[in-house]
């Protein structure tokens, strides 16, 4: 097996902070590696130093010679005034140095300056880097090379710098949160080029359906201790639980052995000073190791949402427009109560406007919103809270409130306590809020927004710069979730554990009502779409005979139809079920009054039958 990188006892802190210390691993040709770790412990720190962008304070990274690494960092940044087209010719590749140094050749008119940069194309094979560059921005709907970085959108900026990653094929990527800020279908296209793509691949991303199908080995990182398991992200969580397994058991196996040690070093005072040294410190070093807590330093969501009346609210009319762009036309809807919504449309088609003028951040241009008078609302943006960077994690709480009331004053809690639930240890809270990563401050956004107990929460992106454990928990939390959601997000995966039903923006102002999670919307769209293929394939084509054409066109279950087929199959098991049962009570010697009351279910439940069959006969007519 070939070797690409050696990585030996990589060690990084920043003041007093220690991210990780002695980190060692190799990384082997055709290996896509997923670096999985709690927020704070320094991943994109680790790339940014294995990619050569950032000075380790200890520790080597050898690459193989002539080995071609291609690093997109989590944020791009560009200087202003620089195009989609100079952002891609600042990527470190021979093409793009050459086509660079080309087209300055060509401004100053320099013959020998153009007859060496020439000479550059020739040996770089240059000539069409513009072309393939074009074709691989038009992918990624990027059609004008001429653009200003500074105008585009954080989604559209990250689809460039991917772009420039991409073009030069290297042997060797490093991807910082590839997914963050990308169209669903967008990722889904960088999903299935990574799976093809040949490179080696070493990346950090919280998309666990990207880490399932992309990767084939997880590197965890854990209290400083590093973990390999070669295999993807569902092998990883299987083995990571044997691996809890095994601990618990080992520490189970060192307590009971500390009992006996601290029983013996209790009766035998005057004992301890003959014995052998080796056993006296074999005792303390049993305490050093009982003291492990085996259980991972968790967000602790426990925080019921307050009371919400049967009036949620209401969508009347509503209109709203940028120019010629239309974001939303003539749009009416009623919230019910409980309702678990995801809003899904590419980037710019309005998501995040939709909830903002929900918010009242945004005026919409027609049509009016009515709020129920019990919905307090918890709006978690994408942009996040405009935290003073000078202030420490706790004075974000203590600035809003001396003493945290949950559970409509259930539950009472000081400002570090609170902060504790959420991961912040007393010594982490008198951090600096300047000095916490992008996932730390995702935390604190989100004590902020918990703490007054909401019963309506509106997440816009909650999931960029999470860790994986925190959003686990955070999904669990929300399928609990006694209250109303609204959530915009990327995250497959996250779509598919708790929302009921989406909210599809097609971006010409339309909102289609899905009745399903991502992953159902998403096999509807590809059948609707080989349909349609289908159907274009076919009126191109020769002409359909005669009798074929005169024969009426039988017609298919929608995808909510097809969902309400499959349930009327059991709603009818079970109420044939009932009628039996019903039925045997009639001829069991019951009394006078339960035979009574049981000929008024029994009624009801013919009805019922007699409703659903005819719908069940309907429906599979079309199936």
């Amino acid at each position: 097996m070939n070797s690409f990188l050696q990585i030996e006892g990589l060690t990084k802190s920043y003041g007093d902070r220690m991210l990780f210390a002695d980190v060692t691993f190799g990384i082997n040709e055709g290996d896509k590696i997923g670096i999985v770790a709690k927020n704070g412990t320094g991943k994109s720190t680790m790339l940014r130093i294995i990619a050569g962008e950032e000075a380790p304070d200890s520790g080597t990274v050898t690459a193989r010679s002539g080995l071609r690494i291609g690093y997109l960092p989590q944020l791009p940044v560009y200087s202003p005034g620089t195009t989609v087209l100079d952002a891609c010719l600042m990527a470190d590749t021979p093409a793009a140095k050459a086509v660079g140094a080309y087209r300055k050749a060509l401004a100053s008119g320099d013959d020998m300056l153009i007859a060496e940069a020439t000479h550059r194309m020739d040996e770089a094979s240059a000539w069409n880097f513009e072309d393939r560059l074009t074709q691989l921005l038009a992918q990624l709907r990027i059609n004008d090379t001429s653009q200003p970085m500074d105008h585009l959108s954080g989604g559209q900026r990250k689809r460039v710098a991917l772009a420039a990653t991409l073009l030069d094929e290297p042997s060797m990527l490093i991807l910082d949160e590839p997914t963050n800020h990308l169209d669903l279908d967008v990722i889904e296209w960088l999903e299935a080029y990574l799976t093809k793509s040949r490179a080696t691949l070493l990346m950090v991303t919280h998309d666990r359906y990207f880490l399932d199908r992309v990767c084939n080995r997880i590197i965890e990182i854990d209290r400083q201790e590093l973990f390999s398991y070669d295999g993807n992200f569902e092998y990883y969580l299987r083995r990571r639980e044997e691996r809890y397994e095994a601990m618990a058991a080992e520490l189970d196996r060192v307590r009971n052995t500390l009992r006996r040690e601290t029983e013996w070093m209790r009766r035998q005072p005057q004992a301890r000073a003959g014995k052998a040294k080796y056993r006296i410190d074999a005792y303390h070093d049993l305490r050093k190791r009982s003291m492990v807590n085996l259980s991972e330093r968790k967000v602790n969501l426990d925080v019921d949402s307050s009371y919400i009346g049967s009036k949620i609210f209401e969508a009347e009319h509503i209109s709203k427009s940028f120019g010629d762009k239309v974001i939303l036309r003539d749009f009416s809807y009623v919230f019910a109560r409980y309702e678990k919504l995801g809003i899904i449309g590419r980037n710019g088609a309005g998501k995040s406007t939709f909830i903002k003028m929900l918010m009242g951040l945004v005026d919409q241009d027609g049509g009016r919103w009515n709020v129920g008078e019990t919905v307090r609302f918890g709006y978690y943006s994408q942009e996040g809270m405009e935290f003073d960077p000078d202030k420490r994690v706790i004075d974000a709480i203590t600035d809003y409130a001396e003493e945290v009331s949950v559970n409509d004053g259930g539950a009472r809690y000081s400002p570090m306590q609170w902060l504790k639930r959420f991961m912040f240890e007393p010594s982490e809270q008198q951090k600096y809020i300047r000095t916490l990563s992008g996932g730390e401050r995702c935390r604190l956004q989100l004590a902020t927004v918990l703490m007054r107990s909401p019963n309506f929460l509106i997440l816009d992106e909650p999931t960029n710069d999470l860790d994986i454990m925190t959003l686990g928990i955070l999904e669990e939390y929300l399928a609990e979730f006694k209250g109303c959601l609204i959530v915009i997000s990327h995250d497959r995966f996250f779509l598919d554990s708790i929302v009921d039903h989406l909210f599809v923006l097609d971006g010409t102002g339309e909102v289609y009502d899905f009745p399903g999670n991502y992953t159902e919307w998403r096999a509807w769209e590809d059948e609707r779409q080989r349909d349609t293929e289908a159907s274009s394939k076919q009126s191109a084509s020769e002409p359909v005979r005669e009798k074929q054409r005169s024969e009426p066109e039988r017609q298919k279950l929608t995808f909510k139809e097809r969902r309400e087929f499959e349930s009327l199959e059991a709603e009818l098991e079970d109420l044939n079920d009932e009628k039996s049962q019903l039925e045997a009570l009639f001829n069991s010697g019951a009394s006078s009054e339960e035979i009574a009351s049981a000929s008024v279910r029994y009624q009801a439940v013919m009805q019922a039958l007699d409703e659903k069959e005819m719908r069940w006969l309907e429906l599979s007519e079309k199936a």
